[in-house]
């Protein structure tokens, strides 16, 4: 008779998830490169299925239908890239006047560190060029994963058709593997993943139109050279959670500080940006990107850190709705509850221990009859 692994005591129990999860990751680090770009196809398939769905309602032919739908993002797509790089070639006409004044700013820069530290101006040579030599590991990973991205962006039209074409074939599947009296479900939890993606997907793009519009106008009315193209790489930067914030910022207090004398400047940026981040995890997030599934701030910061450690770029951007996905099956299994608890934004008033503790209390002063009405 085989033995279930729940009857076991908690360190077997937990040595067992650690050694699958162990496993999980070391496939998933390995199978990178094709991990990524069917994680991507897989998540804008289903972003897209909707409108297949419209289109087949409409007599169009399936085949024709899954490329009119992939010939619309394609088209929503180029459109964003051609904008930003009507941008970029108005900045590239002022980089060699930039590059001078950032090299004069660096040159009063190390004047001031030697004046109020006393490090000379070759010891900080030295330093700068000590530190480089020790980035060289961090480029290389993200030439890398730029070069992961852009097959990402070859091989996801290929994979988002077949997605689509296949997508019964791979629903029939998903229900057979499994008992039928679990269809049910089978058939909740896909109906969940559909709902989650398609409106995280659909509310970050909504976010981030918004969020450059308003990084634009402030960038604009502080006087910040290329405004848009800051406020526009601020929004995209913002798809990542919390850390994209962050570096959105820097971009602008840096073009700032280039291109104008003083301080005000910079620090009407910093301002102004804490109003939009304000306005955007307070308002435009839980109104717009909010989906069925919440991941509190802590886990989606680990995630976040997991999957740059794990894909990179392409893995801080998967981390979200990839979790969304896992907390959405942990919900419906009933041993995996309490780490579905754990992953969500639900957060109780007081700990189980300490209810349990109060319970336990009660059932001590009340006559047996009480403690049974209390159970």
């Amino acid at each position: 008779m085989g033995i279930k692994i729940k009857d076991q005591p908690f360190y077997m129990q937990s040595t067992v998830v650690l050694f699958g999860l162990i496993l999980l990751v070391y496939v998933l680090a390995t199978l990178a490169d094709i991990m990524v770009p069917l994680a991507f196809a897989a998540f804008l398939a289903v972003l897209l299925n909707p409108l297949c769905n419209r289109l087949q309602q409409h007599k169009v032919p399936k085949i024709l239908s899954i490329i009119i739908a992939m010939a619309i993002m394609i088209l929503f797509v180029a459109t964003v890239f051609y904008f930003l790089s009507t941008q970029i070639i108005q900045f590239g006409d002022s980089l060699p006047m930039l590059k001078q004044k950032l090299g004069d700013i660096t040159i009063n820069l190390k004047g001031w560190i030697q004046q109020t530290f006393g490090v000379a101006i070759t010891k900080q040579d030295q330093m700068v060029h000590d530190a480089l030599d020790n980035s060289q590991a961090m480029v290389g990973r993200t030439v890398n994963s730029v070069l992961s991205t852009l097959s990402v962006v070859f091989l996801l039209p290929v994979y988002i058709f077949l997605m689509l074409y296949y997508k019964t074939l791979i629903l029939n599947f998903l229900f057979e593997v499994f008992a039928e009296e679990n269809s049910k479900k089978v058939s909740d939890v896909l109906g969940e993943t559909k709902s989650a993606i398609q409106s995280y997907i659909v509310g970050l793009l909504i976010e981030m139109i918004i969020v450059a519009v308003m990084n634009s106008i402030a960038l604009l009315l502080l006087g910040v050279k290329y405004a848009i193209l800051i406020g526009s790489i601020g929004a995209i930067l913002n798809l990542i959670p919390y850390l994209g914030g962050i570096i959105a910022i820097a971009l602008p207090v840096l073009m700032a500080t280039v291109t104008k004398d003083g301080y005000s400047t910079q620090l009407g940026v910093v301002i102004a940006y804490i109003v939009i981040q304000f306005i955007d995890n307070n308002i435009l997030v839980p109104r717009i990107v909010s989906s069925k599934v919440q991941i509190n701030a802590l886990m989606s910061i680990i995630v976040v850190l997991l999957g740059n450690q794990l894909w990179g770029v392409s893995g801080m951007f998967l981390s979200i709705p990839f979790v969304a996905v896992i907390k959405i099956v942990f919900d419906r299994i009933d041993d995996l509850k309490p780490w579905g608890k754990l992953l969500g934004d639900n957060v109780p008033t007081h700990h189980m221990g300490e209810m349990w503790r109060n319970r336990n209390k009660r059932k001590a002063v009340l006559p047996t009859h009480e403690q049974k009405k209390v159970d």
